[in-house]
């Protein structure tokens, strides 16, 4: 499939597409918008950057197009459940894009702001509605929105709703579900206890699979620094003062929240400007850092695996792993976070002594060395 005209989309979609400058469908979409056009639930294997939102959000705007009727009072007909509220709202931004030659009304629901414009924007019913589970349910249990008129039910992200404890939420929310919807699963890792939510939640499902969780892309340099944890800071500083790293830029994984934290305030003394994003800070406090990030303001930011999920900021020349991560897929989905769009990328890794198992096992899944760089140096 070489255009997205061959897939019978309607002209309204056509015609947004042609605005966002899309051209050639990706593979998760030549794979996964036939059988969701054709009513099919869907298990997809993809990870962030594949085009992954398109692939879904496409041909359910479709169907709703085809099938016009208003929503019902408080109901939605498409629910789209996504890990974390940066997630969710990429999610409700994509929609309304492809959506924007079309009456389709789309609502999200998040938590670190107020319920009342959420319960609000539903009041009168919506197409779709983008929600995180514990938002969801909130406004469920205060009698906002119900979900027996629900057509189509998405799950993104579905392994990291398994790292945030989202999974009985999420089958909660599917008992309160049509049992005659279709489901679409979306998910990078499929472990155990999420394969075993997919059966549970699917019928007779297409399965695709594109980008595996252990392919690292190409055009990613890789390379890991041996450094004790307690100069990491310094080494950080050291290197983001670098020559070729002024001119990009970075985005800093920590393992905790704390540290990302401290990461900024070391950066600060080094007189260098720099952000970070994580559970503790507030919505807004999120939202101006990864603005600043995306139009240049800062060129550094610090974020947790947790808030950094689904974050897609174009631009990002260099990936640094201040903490090596213990889940090894976690590794592959950081360092996706460079090399988008056709780009070469740096993915660079600090590792201390206690991280020496991470890394065997991060080598083991991507099956090859990582070789040991000097700060800023390209990898052969």
């Amino acid at each position: 499939m070489s255009d997205f005209a061959s897939l019978g989309l309607a002209p309204s979609l056509m015609e947004a597409l042609a605005k966002e400058n899309y051209a050639t469908p990706t593979p998760i979409q030549t794979q996964a918008i036939p059988p969701v056009l054709a009513g099919h639930d869907v298990q997809g294997i993809a990870q962030t950057g594949t085009g992954k939102t398109a692939a879904f959000a496409l041909p359910i705007l479709h169907r709703l197009l085809t099938n016009r009727r208003r929503a019902a009072p408080k109901t939605c007909r498409v629910l789209v459940l996504a890990p974390t509220r940066e997630l969710a709202g990429q999610i409700a931004d994509s929609f309304r894009a492809y959506g924007r030659f079309t009456p389709l009304r789309v609502a999200i629901m998040y938590g670190g702001v107020g319920k009342y414009p959420q319960a609000r924007a539903v009041a009168q019913g919506v197409d779709v509605l983008v929600a995180t589970p514990g938002r969801l349910l909130d406004h469920i249990g205060d009698h906002a929105l119900r979900l027996d008129a629900t057509e189509v039910l998405v799950l993104d992200e579905a392994d990291h709703m398994l790292d945030l404890g989202f999974i009985i939420p999420i089958r909660r929310i599917a008992a309160m579900l049509p049992a005659e919807r279709q489901t679409l699963f979306f998910s990078a890792t499929m472990p155990k206890e999420i394969a075993t939510l997919a059966r549970q939640l699917l019928r007779d499902p297409i399965q695709v699979a594109v980008t595996p969780a252990a392919t690292t892309v190409e055009r990613i340099a890789q390379q890991v620094i041996f450094v004790e944890a307690a100069a990491k800071r310094s080494l950080l500083a050291t290197m983001l003062a670098a020559p070729e790293a002024r001119g990009g830029r970075s985005l800093v994984f920590t393992r905790t929240k704390h540290g990302a934290d401290k990461v900024v305030k070391q950066l600060e003394l080094a007189g260098i400007e720099s952000a970070a994003i994580h559970g503790n800070k507030s919505q807004g406090q999120r939202e101006r850092a990864l603005q600043s990030f995306r139009n240049g303001e800062i060129r550094v930011l610090i974020a947790t695996d947790i808030a950094a999920r689904g974050i897609d900021v174009d631009g990002v020349t260099h990936v640094i792993n201040f903490d090596l991560p213990n889940v090894p897929e976690t590794y592959v989905h950081r360092i996706g976070r460079t090399a988008r769009a056709g780009a070469e990328g740096l993915a660079i890794s600090f590792c201390d002594g206690s991280e020496r198992s991470f890394l065997r096992d991060i080598e083991k899944l991507i099956g090859k060395r990582i070789p040991a760089g000097q700060p800023m140096s390209r990898a052969a």
